[in-house]
């Protein structure tokens, strides 16, 4: 298994902003070969910033990788970057191969 996660610093005054445009999205991953689940996360308040994360679980990183060139991926992302600014920076990417999955 695979999870990538991209970790978003979210301006207070755009957050109801920025949570609608995620909430409101068409979700095309689970179109994709390899897509095992998706979380859109809320941290903490921070004085400038409240942390938000999306989480994609894939059962490997050929998976994702996958998604990241195929046609789901570039209509999901085709609007990124237009409109009003909503976060602090880029998002930042991290990706895990996951060692030990322990469920129910």
């Amino acid at each position: 298994m695979y999870i990538a996660m991209n970790r978003f610093r979210v301006t207070p005054e755009c957050e109801a902003a920025f949570q609608r445009r995620w909430l409101d999205r068409d979700v095309l991953l689970k179109t994709v070969p390899g897509f095992v689940s998706f979380q859109f996360l809320k941290g903490p308040r921070r004085d400038d910033y409240i942390l938000y994360a999306s989480h994609t679980v894939w059962e490997s990183c050929d998976a994702f990788i996958a998604w990241t060139q195929s046609e789901q991926f570039r209509q999901a992302h085709a609007t990124a970057g237009e409109g009003k600014k909503l976060t602090i920076g880029p998002p930042v990417f991290e990706g895990f191969e996951v060692l030990q999955n322990v469920t129910l």
